[in-house]
């Protein structure tokens, strides 16, 4: 597993994507953990080397005795990045994570590519956090699951227990009290209200119009206020807003993060051999029915700036093009997609089941003919 043991003390931490891509990392809520950003790095990952740790007192990382600060957390984040050669990063923090973000961003800017600040304060309730701290040290995470879970996520949600609720709640059962207690001290001395302004770094704060623990009024709104030019985002959400809105949270992420821009010819080349192969795209590209710019005009606007946005996969995105060409009837691009989706990210059961949708929306003969279609190109492949 990976570790880096810091002064004694041991952190985890999980490494994914290219390590030719910017580095951005993640810091997760108190009572959670690294996972908490599954659905992000799933988004991320070929865009950006993602860096998650489990902070101090969480998750497979060191439970410290006593209380810890702010600053002592940021120090963590440094030095692990520095036991990892990463000069800079982009950080993105919700919660206590955007605390740890803030405090990095006055006292080490020049390691910060980029900062987010989600669901997050300057100054939080002191009482309250207090209060969590002497109630877990008493009687264990249990005795504040419920309320915790009422604030991580919205009533409706907290109702429907879905998969990545009942995840979020085994995780806070998991907690070791001990670094829940030193971190929920760390929320309850924090003010940095006076030291925004010295913030530099270009900034997105996200809030959730839902969140009870640290709603936009006094909290959100004290980071837009003092913090230069910030780019501000509401999503419909309680505390943990990149579980309840993760394609949202995701998407705000990529228009927000610096990242390394390609010419369009160049991005979309690639991807236009990635999904279709080497062998359709030279054979257009000779073709004596077509011309060089046209060529170059499906390649940069097509491959290059639709199926390159980060939004949707490209699984996703052939899936699409299956359902509307065998609803519009343009079975050449359909029979296309079909040969080389299966040598490359489709089985058949995924074609089956676009079909079945198609049959339902486009008409049952527009299934009907891709299904026998699909079944010829199927046969064919060697």
């Amino acid at each position: 597993m990976p570790f880096l043991t810091i002064d004694g003390t041991r952190h985890y931490y999980r490494l994914d994507g290219r390590d030719d891509r910017p580095v951005v990392m993640l810091s997760h809520s108190l009572g959670q953990d690294h996972s908490m950003w599954d659905p992000q790095v799933a988004d991320l990952r070929d865009y950006f080397q993602v860096l998650r740790y489990d902070l101090r007192g969480h998750g497979a990382s060191d439970s410290t005795p006593g209380e810890y600060t702010i600053e002592q957390l940021g120090r963590d984040v440094l030095a692990i990045a520095d036991g990892l050669h990463i000069k800079q990063f982009a950080f993105c923090g919700l919660s206590i994570g955007g605390m740890i973000g803030q405090w990095l961003a006055v006292n080490h800017p020049g390691r910060l590519t980029a900062l987010v600040l989600a669901n997050s304060s300057p100054r939080p309730d002191a009482q309250g956090m207090e209060t969590r701290r002497k109630t877990v040290l008493a009687s264990g995470m249990a005795s504040v699951a419920d309320v915790v879970m009422g604030r991580f996520f919205s009533s409706r949600s907290v109702a429907e227990n879905s998969p990545t609720v009942a995840a979020a709640r085994r995780t806070l059962l998991a907690t070791d009290p001990t670094g829940y207690a030193g971190c929920c001290a760390a929320v309850r001395d924090m003010d940095l209200t006076s030291e925004l302004s010295r913030i530099r770094a270009h900034t997105l704060i996200i809030s959730g119009d839902g969140d009870v623990s640290l709603p936009w009024t006094g909290h959100s709104d004290v980071l837009a206020a003092h913090i230069r030019h910030p780019r501000i985002i509401h999503l419909k959400t309680a505390h943990l807003s990149n579980l309840e809105m993760p394609r949202s949270f995701s998407a705000a992420l990529h228009a927000f993060l610096p990242t390394e821009r390609t010419d369009g010819r160049e991005s979309g080349m690639k991807m236009r051999r990635a999904v279709l192969g080497d062998a359709h795209v030279d054979k257009s590209l000779e073709s004596t029915t077509s011309t060089p710019e046209f060529q170059d005009f499906i390649t940069r606007f097509a491959w290059g700036t639709v199926w390159t946005r980060p939004g949707l996969d490209v699984r996703t995105r052939r899936l699409l093009v299956l359902a509307i060409t065998a609803a519009m009837g343009r079975w050449e691009e359909f029979r296309l997609h079909v040969r080389t989706g299966l040598v490359h990210e489709l089985e058949w059961c995924d074609l089956e089941e676009v079909l079945l949708q198609t049959a339902i929306y486009a008409g049952v003969p527009a299934g009907n003919t891709g299904l026998h279609a699909a079944s010829e190109e199927r046969d064919r492949i060697k």
